[in-house]
């Protein structure tokens, strides 16, 4: 008998910890539909922080994004938006920067990468 928290994928777990610290804050996030029903490319969590849309593309270590993806994340942070790619190994660090909004200041977006991934392409 396989229980299904077997069957989790590395980057499912990301995204239920990404999750639980958006949770553990109280701010306003979901999980955009996009199997057929939505766009292609966005990332997999969006939030509302103090005001600020931010958008969290979760991947598991090793894990590329794609380049509609990174376009995506392109377009939140060139409108001023916070654009965030994180695997496991950035989850620390991104628990610490949600809670240190204050620091998210001027028109320009921020670009945060909690990953491996880009440094190895």
């Amino acid at each position: 008998d396989v229980c299904s928290s077997d069957l989790t994928t590395p980057e499912k777990k990301v995204k239920d910890k990404v999750k639980a610290i958006l949770k553990e804050m109280g701010v306003y996030y979901f999980m955009p539909a996009t199997h057929g029903y939505g766009s292609s490319g966005v990332p997999d969590l969006i939030a509302c922080i103090d005001g600020k849309f931010v958008g969290i593309e979760c991947k598991a270590n090793g894990g590329r994004i794609t380049a509609l993806q990174e376009r995506n994340l392109d377009q939140i942070q060139k409108n001023g938006g916070v654009a965030i790619l994180v695997d496991e190994t950035g989850l620390d660090l991104l628990d610490k920067t949600l809670a240190h909004t204050a620091y998210w200041s001027g028109d320009l977006g921020l670009y945060h990468n909690y990953s491996k991934i880009k440094e190895e392409q």
